[in-house]
């Protein structure tokens, strides 16, 4: 715990800051989004690799599944959408 009763490894503590980071990256232009689903996809890789399936509800690896897809669907048309910008700027 530091002074003022916020402690750190707490997980309120930690996603309300980790919220407040990437809203003032955002807000800054720094992170592209695309970057950002990257790295949501490998989070999620790492979670099936060392998922345990004798312990895990069949729900919640459905809600994974989903997850995975819906970044992957977003991913593909961000890149589709950047490939179309790229070819109008060639011609």
């Amino acid at each position: 715990m530091l002074g003022g009763g916020l402690d750190l490894l707490d997980h309120d503590v930690f996603q309300n800051l980790f919220g407040s980071i990437m809203t003032l990256l955002r807000r800054d232009s720094i992170i592209q989004v695309k970057t950002v689903i990257l790295i949501a996809l490998l989070a999620l890789s790492r979670k099936f690799v060392i998922l345990d399936i004798a312990t895990t509800s069949a729900a919640t690896i459905a809600a994974l599944a989903s997850a995975t897809l819906v970044l992957g669907i977003v991913y593909w048309l961000l890149r589709e959408r950047d490939d179309r910008l790229t070819k109008v700027d060639a011609s």
